[in-house]
């Protein structure tokens, strides 16, 4: 009887370790790549344009980040990293992305728990045709109530523009003062470069990512001849 139990129980045991889900950072690697591909698809991430990070723990701080130099079209979860507090890969091939250091200063300055970069053709316009306000407003649109907080179109949206770097080591701290003066804001816009979004989860980021594309689409073709606005000098 005892014996019986034991198969019993130990089958249970085996079936339950089958079943478990994967650890967090595969989880998360399986997302990345996934929103990595949809992204390419969309036009926001072409070549090997953008990265993609997650908070895989805060304590000690772990992050689930794509590697350097890949085609967004074809993103596996073999090509999304695990890197420390230090921007230092743990787990994984290749080399984390050049701009770790902007991903960890976004998570911290933020609490984040995910951060996306894209390129797309009207995110890395807009950036360039405002920098010398040092920002875009965004306000009016019924999406705006897709961002997390807001509740009526009547929104104004301030999306911080930063100068582009090759050095994001140095300039992090920059845009992590910038984040920190500006609590409100959804994303900032890099010039000529292109767009930064977060989220207090994984789903929350790709929220405020579909969003902002959306309206910066719509703002950037409003000044491009419709609605008779015309873009800034």
């Amino acid at each position: 009887m005892h014996a019986r139990r034991f198969r019993r129980e130990t089958l249970t045991t085996t079936r339950a370790k089958r079943s478990a889900p994967h650890s967090v950072y595969d989880e998360l690697a399986g997302r990345i790549a996934e929103l990595g591909r949809q992204a390419h698809h969309r036009g926001w991430v072409l070549g090997t344009s953008g990265n993609f990070s997650a908070v895989v723990s805060r304590d000690p701080l772990r992050l689930a980040i794509t590697a350097s130099g890949v085609d967004k079209g074809r993103l596996g979860p073999a090509q999304v990293l695990e890197i420390d507090g230090e921007g230092r890969a743990v787990r994984g091939g290749g080399r984390p992305s050049a701009e770790t250091s902007l991903h960890l200063a976004i998570v911290r300055a933020r609490g984040a728990g995910a951060v996306l970069h894209t390129h797309s053709p009207w995110s890395t316009l807009l950036s360039d045709a405002h920098a010398g306000a040092g920002g875009l407003a965004i306000e009016g649109y019924e999406m705006l109530k897709g961002l997390d907080g807001v509740a009526t179109h009547e929104h104004r949206e301030w999306l911080p523009i930063v100068e582009n770097t090759q050095d994001w080591s140095a300039g992090a701290a920059g845009v992590e003062a910038v984040l920190r003066q500006r609590p409100d804001a959804h994303g900032l816009l890099i010039r000529r470069h292109g767009l930064y979004t977060w989220g207090r989860d994984f789903d929350e980021a790709v929220r405020h990512l579909e969003v902002l594309e959306f309206l910066l689409e719509v703002v950037g073709r409003r000044r491009d001849g419709h609605g008779g606005q015309t873009w800034p000098s």
